[in-house]
């Protein structure tokens, strides 16, 4: 039998690889849907994809989306620590001791002008941020913006943001002055602006267009609160549409865990700041970054420190500082635990309510505090727990929103300092429309014009008006006077017509 040729066999090779069989295909693997409710499954949720069949390809798209940006673990965790820590029996309350306690009476004038060193010192050495709790809409004022673009109608017309930056740039220049012998250099204060999902763009906006209010672009920084998802009472999701969940903000107390998600406690420490101004937006007549109120905290080496004020009578619906437990941290108790003996209790010794420091969001902590609480409250992931109506696919339903407050890192301070400020100097809140008995734009603006009047009186100006003084006044810009200081340059012998602004 001859031999087959080379080319016979390179054509047999041929044949031979023309009918080998394709390899095998991959394994199936799962759809990214099929994975997710293998996940949720874990966690009870799964309902989320009940509505999956109906779903057009972009709704399937936007729910897996969703469901996948989710961190499950912690959410399933703050839902069980949160649920499972309602009805449970808290430690018994107590009025906070007197020695906590720097009240208004009891301040000399030596030691205000030993804090207001204190504190512009340690501004001038770059040592303070401060932190804007700057979630909200205006909607209870009729807006749709951001609750700090809103303008109550001062003569100036400005808006809460502009009056608080210049109230910062205000106190840049102080500091600068007040350390004038030292080294010349500029002195900035960085702003740490928490927004929310439904303010940050618009809020951004509105700092850009205006140039930032004459502060630097690179010493304003937006972040985000973060957003939960709505709950039924029993802890499942409620789905607002058959493609995405009903959220809600996780309450101004999400300001801790925002701060170290974006690394901003990081950034703080970076720059040398040491301690952290923290306040709400809304009100007109926030001392932001006040020196007095640094130096009294320096001073005391508190870890955490408040601004309070005293409630105007027992039954006022204002939450108020409490010692909880025998000996126990200082926090905040809402008024409804407060029942009529004990909110009407009087301190035999001082004559005040025994519980009368009001809470007014207006707070100091250290840097090194506010890494300790962030981790503290994620560790035990407890949040309050608010019955609302939901949004969901079948109309609004009685569900559950998830969220911290500000006062909820007080239990974690091993010490908490209260500074005593009057309502008529520091507090001008604005909450609702006019037309409501309190806390609206008009009650916010007399008291600016009100205290700025006193200020201008004080300083050796008159006015004159058309109509009656207490429903007018004077404005004087943040630039010209933090608190009514130096004011008499501008004032002494001058007279003014009200309303107006009095301005650089």
């Amino acid at each position: 039998m001859e031999e087959p040729t080379t080319e016979e066999i390179e054509i047999r090779t041929a044949d031979v690889t023309t009918k080998t069989l394709p390899p095998p295909p991959p394994p199936r693997t799962a759809s990214p849907h099929q994975e997710l409710v293998e996940r949720l499954k874990d966690y009870g949720q799964e309902d989320v994809f009940a509505l999956w069949e109906e779903l057009s390809p972009e709704e399937r798209h936007l729910l897996v989306t969703e469901i996948e940006n989710l961190d499950l673990p912690r959410i399933d965790r703050i839902i069980r620590c949160s649920l499972n820590s309602q009805g449970l029996p808290a430690a018994a309350i107590e009025a906070p001791p007197e020695s906590c306690v720097s009240t208004v009476e009891g301040r000399r004038k030596e030691d205000k002008e030993k804090w207001w060193k204190m504190g512009l010192k340690a501004i001038y050495e770059g040592k303070l941020g401060v932190v804007l709790l700057s979630g909200g809409q205006g909607t209870r004022l009729g807006s749709s913006d951001p609750k700090g673009c809103f303008n109550i109608g001062l003569p100036s017309g400005k808006s809460l943001f502009q009056i608080q930056a210049e109230r910062i740039l205000c106190v840049q220049r102080l500091a600068a002055q007040a350390m004038g012998e030292g080294p010349t250099r500029s002195v900035v204060i960085q702003w740490y602006i928490m927004t929310s999902p439904f303010t940050h763009e618009p809020t951004q906006k509105f700092f850009e267009s205006r140039k930032y209010f004459g502060l630097e672009p690179d010493q304003v920084t937006f972040f985000q609160q973060g957003t939960l998802p709505c709950i039924t009472k029993d802890g499942k999701f409620i789905m607002e549409t058959p493609f995405s969940l009903a959220k809600a903000p996780d309450g101004n107390g999400g300001v801790y865990a925002a701060l170290k998600y974006s690394r901003l406690l990081e950034d703080m420490a970076s720059r040398g700041i040491k301690y952290v101004d923290c306040y709400g937006v809304d009100n007109v007549l926030v001392r932001v970054a006040d020196p007095t109120f640094l130096g009294y905290f320096i001073d005391k080496g508190a870890a955490s420190a408040a601004k309070v004020v005293r409630k105007a009578y027992p039954q006022e619906k204002v939450g108020v500082f409490v010692r909880r437990g025998k000996g126990g941290p200082l926090t905040v108790v809402e008024y409804t635990e407060l029942d009529e003996s004990m909110a009407s209790a009087t301190n035999q010794q001082t004559g005040r309510l025994q519980y009368c420091w009001s809470n007014v969001c207006l707070h100091m902590f250290t840097l090194d505090f506010l890494n300790q609480v962030a981790n503290g409250l994620e560790k035990d992931s407890i949040y309050h727990v608010a019955e609302k109506k939901i949004p969901s696919i079948n109309g609004f339903i009685e569900g559950v929103k998830l969220e911290q407050f500000i006062f909820d890192s007080f239990p974690y301070a091993p010490s908490t300092a209260l500074f005593e400020v009057l309502r008529e100097e520091e507090f001008a809140p604005v909450k609702n429309a006019n037309g409501s008995s309190f806390d609206t734009p008009e009650s916010a603006r007399l008291l600016v014009l009100r205290l700025h009047t006193r200020w201008v009186i004080a300083a050796g100006g008159f006015l004159t008006h058309s109509v009656p003084l207490y429903a007018t006044g004077v404005e004087v810009s943040p630039l010209c006077s933090y608190a009514g200081e130096n004011l008499e340059a501008i004032c002494r012998g001058r007279t003014f017509h009200a309303p107006c602004e009095i301005s650089l």
